[in-house]
């Protein structure tokens, strides 16, 4: 989850139109030495359909990129290379479909690479996602964890980058299957430029994120695909309990922000309806007018204006009562999707070390979703530390921990 509010606004200022994203997908920041390749087969999951080459970044104009963007460049050592790949994989219905991504590649590292799998927070516009968000948005956090020597692979999950359709928002197993393919394709990517990727892990995510390297986690552990292994999961401010925790606290008005809590309610309704159909007409859910405009409001060609002038600043002036009891008292369909969701840290004993990262001052995601992971966690015998980023809001959460979790993740690879 990103922010919504000054918040919200921060969250889809800036991000490019749709009509620019196609723009850059069609031309990159290509020359004529490093034209996109599409490679040919009969299929398979993870299989590249189209690899470009995005940028070449030197130490300094990573530094710049990081401190532009208000991250740490504490953890800067190497050059990064960044290259946009599209890549066979499925819907959630189990139906061939493909999606984009970032790879990130530290340059004049001569060893075989482990592997930072960054796992974004919401994303409501397709053109924001990592493979088409120029220096901004997540890419910073790709770019932080590439140049202290690890490739980077941020998947910009179902729907959004160059991925066709509708992103099905808070939606695990895809977020889970549309990772490990990701994973695939820039194994593939990485060999033909000349890199080995490891069999090492790292899995990171902030906000939505935060469940998805939980998810990708566990499916590593479990045999997911057997060339890989999850060698520690870091989240920053995961949503990892929506039923007991988040949809709670964005309903009582007495911890999240209202305006922030109304745009995630409405981006996970109309998402879920989609994949779940949990209502049948969008007036049973929203207040007019929002019940005419939230659907196509939604559908993640719109810019940061309109979605902050679409919303209303109280989650009260757009749910309906039916909808609030939908959320407070899930049953049926809703009941059974959420508990797959809010299984990431209940019903897997993880083999790794985890830790999560809370801001003191997130008023988008309440800090009891990472207390309530953590107690799930020792229940079954592991331990997640929770890591106190300082007090920062929730964007501030991101930003702060990634250079945590870069450290961490460097001190692991070396052994301490």
């Amino acid at each position: 989850m990103t922010t919504m509010t000054r918040h919200r606004r921060q969250a889809i200022t800036g991000v490019t139109a749709l009509m620019a994203a196609a723009a850059l997908a069609a031309t990159g920041c290509e020359s004529a030495a490093n034209p996109p390749h599409s490679p040919q087969s009969d299929g398979g999951r993870g299989q590249l359909v189209q690899a470009e080459h995005l940028r070449t970044y030197t130490v300094d104009d990573v530094r710049k990129a990081l401190g532009d963007n208000g991250f740490d460049a504490g953890a800067t050592q190497f050059g990064v290379e960044t290259y946009r790949l599209v890549y066979r994989t499925i819907d959630p219905g189990g139906r061939e479909t493909t999606a984009s991504g970032l790879l990130a590649l530290p340059t004049g590292v001569g060893h075989e690479l482990s592997t930072v799998a960054y796992e974004h927070g919401t994303q409501p516009t397709k053109a924001d996602a990592p493979s088409v968000a120029g220096d901004g948005g997540d890419v910073p956090a790709v770019l932080t964890y590439a140049s202290a020597g690890f490739a980077g692979v941020a998947p910009d999950y179902l729907g959004l980058g160059l991925g066709p359709g509708l992103h099905p928002y808070l939606d695990v197993p895809s977020e889970t299957t549309a990772s490990l393919d990701m994973l695939r394709a820039a194994r593939s990517e990485a060999t033909a430029l000349g890199q080995q990727l490891g069999g090492k892990i790292y899995a990171t995510g902030f906000s939505q994120g935060g469940p998805a390297a939980m998810g990708l986690a566990r499916a590593l552990q479990n045999g997911a695909d057997n060339s890989w292994r999850a060698a520690a999961v870091a989240a920053i401010g995961g949503p990892f309990a929506l039923r007991s925790v988040q949809m709670p606290a964005a309903l009582d008005h007495n911890t999240l922000d209202p305006a922030s809590a109304g745009f995630y309610a409405a981006y996970f309704l109309v998402s879920w309806n989609h994949l779940h159909h949990l209502y049948g007409s969008p007036s049973e859910v929203f207040q007019p007018p929002y019940d005419a405009t939230m659907d196509q409001l939604l559908d993640g060609s719109h810019s940061g204006d309109e979605l902050h002038q679409g919303f209303p600043e109280s989650i009260d002036q757009l749910l309906t009562p039916h909808a609030v009891g939908m959320l407070r008292n899930p049953t049926g369909t809703l009941a059974d999707a959420l508990r797959v969701s809010d299984s990431t840290c209940t019903d897997w004993t993880p083999r790794m070390p985890i830790r999560l990262y809370v801001g003191e001052k997130d008023t988008d995601v309440a800090a009891d979703n990472s207390s309530q992971c953590r107690a799930a966690l020792q229940q079954r015998g592991a331990d997640a530390p929770i890591v106190d980023v300082g007090p920062v809001d929730h964007n501030g959460s991101g930003i702060g921990g990634t250079a945590q979790v870069a450290r961490w993740f460097t001190q692991l690879e070396a052994g301490r």
